[in-house]
Order: C-alpha cells, then structure tokens, then sequence
C-alpha cells in the first residue's frame, strides 16, 4: 500500500481529491495548519471507507513540513503521489504597486519555500518505489498575472518554473511532474469546475502521466 500525501487539505477540492485517490487504494496523508480540522476531514472520509490521517504543519516552516511527511510516510507507508494545493492567504494578494520586497516574502515561502521542502522530502521515496507524481494545483495568476495579486501572481509564476524544471528532469527516472491551472474559483455545480470534475482530472494527470500544464479551463483573453 502507498500513501497519496495532499498539502493544502481543505472540505473542498481537497477532501474530493482524497476521496477520489483513496476509492483507488491509496492511503490519505491530510497537511494542513490544523490538527482538530484534520482529524474532522480524516474522520469524514473514513465514513466513506478512505483510510486517512493528519498531519499538522505551517508549509512556510520547513521543519514542521519535513516533520509532518516523516510521520505520514512512517504511520502510513511510503509516499507514491504529492499534492501541493494549498489556498494563498489573503495578505499576498496586494495591488503591485503597493507591494514591497517585504511583501513577497510570505507568499515566496508559501509557494516556492513550502514545494522545495515537500518535494525534497518525498523524493527518495519515490525514487525507491521506482515512479511517483507529483501533482501542483494553481490559480489562473500562475500564467496570467493579476495586477491586483502581485504576490501570488510572482510567487505562484516561480513555483510553476520549478514545476517544469522538475517535470523535465525527473522524468527519466519514472516520477511524473503536473501542473493544474484553475481559472477563477472552484464551483460546486459548474461542468469544469466543480470539486468532484476537477479531483477526476488530478486522478487522470498521475494516471496517464502525459504532458506538463493542464487547464480546468481555458484562460480568459
């Protein structure tokens, strides 16, 4: 048995997403900030038959993510697929010419700090399996960026570069690197947008492993 690790636990995309990997086999490891909100998804999803456990940690604090994938891949098994879909904090999203140096830090740690860390965390794992997936999700800022959300629209700009550096090298060894970009907000409802469509295509990308970018939908000219 191998574990889907999910950073960014949320009731929304993310708990569809666990729902979906875990009706596949696969062991849930739930990362977000708060141990009672983990324990609340990972006890939902147990009603619908998903093994799951949590995990606490800040992703802009290395030690606390390293220590809370060491004790996912030790309580659950190694770590096979990563998800990295944590939902940016309000205070990135600053007009860009208010924005300073200072301002970039925190969403900078939050989305290049935070995949860096996961990413060099599971590796090995992966590398030992022979093959992985490692699955980012993104807002539409991530190629079009927003004047008003300078801070996600940089730091999330940085993330997908270290995204496709890793798609391109990682390949050859049977570790496959995708991103989701997501145009405006998760619907629930909505023919592309809606939790359960979007989980069925992440579960598509680690399963077909084709290509780099994908888009829930295309991008507004």
């Amino acid at each position: 048995m191998t574990t889907f690790a999910l950073i960014g636990a949320g009731p929304g995309l993310g708990a569809a997403v666990a729902r979906r990997f875990g009706r596949h086999g696969f062991d849930i490891a739930l990362i977000a900030r708060s141990q009672p909100h983990l324990d609340t998804l990972a006890a939902e999803l147990g009603q619908d038959g998903v093994t799951a456990r949590g995990f606490a940690a800040d992703v802009r604090d290395p030690a606390a993510l390293d220590a809370a994938l060491d004790a996912a891949t030790s309580t659950l098994g190694p770590i096979e697929v990563m998800q990295y879909s944590p939902v940016p904090h309000r205070e990135f999203m600053k007009p860009v010419l208010q924005t300073t140096a200072e301002d970039l830090q925190g969403p900078l740690a939050f989305s290049v700090g935070g995949p860096v860390t996961a990413v060099r965390n599971v590796l090995p794992g992966m590398r030992e399996l022979g093959r992985g997936t490692v699955l980012f999700v993104n807002g539409g800022s991530a190629v079009q960026p927003h004047p008003d959300r300078a801070g996600t629209s940089i730091a999330f700009a940085a993330e997908s570069a270290y995204a496709r550096l890793l798609h391109d090298q990682l390949a050859p060894d049977g570790i496959h690197v995708a991103q989701l970009i997501i145009p405006g907000a998760i619907t629930p409802g909505d023919a592309r947008k809606d939790p359960d469509i979007l989980a069925g295509l992440l579960f598509d990308l680690h399963r077909e492993r084709t290509g780099f970018r994908h888009f829930a939908e295309p991008l507004d000219s």
